[in-house]
This record gives structure tokens, C-alpha cells and sequence, in this order.
């Protein structure tokens, strides 16, 4: 097993006040129901990054969801960059190499969508986050709290659009294999809360009428 991989649960997270991961400039946090999928997409991401990368995948013991999971890694830890991906990941050869070197090109950008091969750019179902442009938004927060599973990165997406701070590289490849995820609804609390939140333009966190008019 590579020593960039470390196995955990939500229930011992939130027993740590701080992970030992202060000394990593890359952070993934992957949560988890599914044991064998998680440790292929983990041991994947960790083989093909190209780049140094810490990955922290995290089994939902306690049936909160990964929002509340991401949230509460990134409350505890303190690396630069902040990785989110789920346990259905695949990732491309220097899939992590390209994003960095994307970052590295766009002044001012916060967070880079992988091309998950769907959303092509225009979504971060999977990003990746600079810290210290995240620390505003939410109070150290990944994504908005009241999210459980959906949304949270839609929004987040919007909020970077809007500040012109996402970043897109075709070659940074960490795709969603989900054979039925085009059939399943979405969580519909969550719906409900990104179309109250997007009412208010996320706080007034996005104010461009062309990208609220996105909101569906």
C-alpha cells in the first residue's frame, strides 16, 4: 500500500482535533460506503498522480453523508490544497501533475474542475481547492453546511465562476464512473436549499445574471 493512502472513518475524524497532514501540499479526501471501489479509485488516484498527493479516504460509519465528511476534514487539517473526490473515481495518467500545473497558469485561480467527463470545465463534481481562497466563504468550510449530498459543489463552482477563479485542464482526468447516475434524482432537500440559497444569490456571493440564470 503506498504511504500516501491512509484509511479512516468519520466516527474517528471526528475524534482527532487535527489530522498529522501538515506537511502535505495535497490533500484528497475520499468518503466512502463501498469497500473494493474505494480501495481501486484510492490506490489509482494515488499511483497515476504524477505529483506528491496525500489521500485520506474516509468510510460514512455514520450515515452523514460526504459533505459532512469533506467539512469535517478540511476543519482538521491544514495542507494548501484540498482535494474532493468520491469512492467512483478513475483517474487518468498525471491526472494531479496537470492540475497543478493548470493552477499554476491562471492567476487567481481558487479551484480547477477535473474533467470528470461530463461537466467538461463547467462543473467541479470533482475539485480541486486552494485554502486560502476557500477560508472566506464558508468559515472554513468546504461546502455550504446544509448541504448532505448534492449541490454543494454546484454552488461552490458558481462562487468561483463568479470571481473568475476556476480553472479547467482536459488533461487533468478524474472521471465519475456511475453507470446509473443519469437515471437517479437528486437529493430533494438539497434541491431545495440551492434554489432558496440561489434566490439570495448565494449570500450575494454571485451576483451575474448569466450565471444565476443556470440555476435549474
Amino acid at each position: 500500500m503506498s504511504s500516501g493512502l491512509r484509511w479512516t472513518t468519520l466516527s474517528q475524524l471526528r475524534a482527532k482535533p487535527m489530522l498529522a497532514e501538515a506537511d502535505c501540499e495535497v490533500l484528497a479526501v475520499m468518503p466512502y460506503l463501498q469497500s473494493a471501489s474505494a480501495h481501486r479509485a484510492a490506490e489509482l488516484m494515488v499511483s497515476r498522480a504524477g505529483a506528491p498527493l496525500r489521500l485520506l479516504a474516509v468510510h460514512d460509519d455514520l450515515g452523514a453523508g460526504p459533505n459532512a465528511i469533506w467539512n469535517c476534514a478540511i476543519a482538521c487539517s491544514h495542507s494548501p490544497w484540498f482535494l474532493y473526490c468520491a469512492e467512483d473515481a478513475f483517474a487518468g495518467r498525471y491526472w494531479l501533475r496537470f492540475a497543478l500545473q493548470a493552477l499554476q497558469r491562471q492567476n487567481g485561480a481558487g479551484l480547477l474542475a477535473f474533467n470528470d467527463g461530463k461537466w467538461f470545465g463547467q462543473l467541479a463534481a470533482f475539485g480541486l481547492v486552494r485554502r486560502s481562497w476557500l477560508a472566506p466563504l464558508y468559515g472554513g468550510g468546504l461546502f455550504h453546511p446544509g448541504y448532505a449530498q448534492h449541490y454543494g459543489d454546484t454552488e461552490l463552482t458558481l462562487i468561483a465562476r463568479q470571481q473568475q477563479a476556476l480553472c479547467y485542464d482536459p488533461h487533468a482526468l478524474l472521471i465519475e464512473i456511475d453507470h446509473g447516475k443519469d437515471r437517479r434524482t437528486v437529493n430533494p432537500m438539497d434541491h431545495a436549499l440551492f434554489h432558496r440559497r440561489a434566490a439570495t444569490g448565494f449570500d450575494q456571493m454571485v451576483t451575474d445574471p448569466a450565471l444565476l440564470g443556470m440555476v435549474a
